[in-house]
């Protein structure tokens, strides 16, 4: 009985020390239901619990709600679009917030992001990062106000 119970709290301490995949980050987070939703929709999910890392600039549900619900819903119907507008959300490589620098970044969708740094203010085209630095086991996740679209 004492090695049932050893070997079992051992289990829960060794697997609450474990980190969430970019994914389970989001889902936990409880402010990306919609962003976790698209991902599903477009077929990513198995890609964003890759090996990785990647950077994602995660638009929260407040984000996507300033979306006119009709093109909103007619984007969450059309796969190809959907992937194309989550994936330019998207970075190849861990890249923390000291280590982002102004300038035209390659996005996985194969377009570049703009990033703007001005006054201690960190933008990604049109979009505030409002928080930064939220670590996965396969990469990391920067908090923007604003769905950012493929040129």
């Amino acid at each position: 009985m004492k090695k049932f119970l050893f070997a079992a709290a051992f289990g829960m301490a060794f697997g609450a020390a474990q980190a969430a995949d970019i994914v389970d980050t989001a889902k936990s987070a409880g402010t990306f239901n919609t962003l976790v939703t698209a991902v599903q929709a477009a077929g990513l999910v198995d890609t964003l619990k890759g090996p990785g890392p990647f950077t994602v600039f995660a638009p929260t549900d407040e984000a996507f709600a300033k979306i006119p619900k009709a093109k909103l819903d007619a984007l969450l119907k059309d796969k190809a679009a959907l992937a194309k507008v989550l994936t330019y959300h998207v970075v190849p490589g861990k890249v923390m917030a000291a280590d982002v620098k102004p300038g035209a970044v390659k996005t996985v969708e194969g377009a570049n992001l703009t990033v703007t740094a001005k006054a201690g203010k960190v933008m990604v085209d049109k979009a505030n990062v409002v928080k930064t630095d939220i670590a996965a086991d396969n990469g990391v996740i920067h908090v923007i106000d604003t769905v950012v679209m493929p040129k």
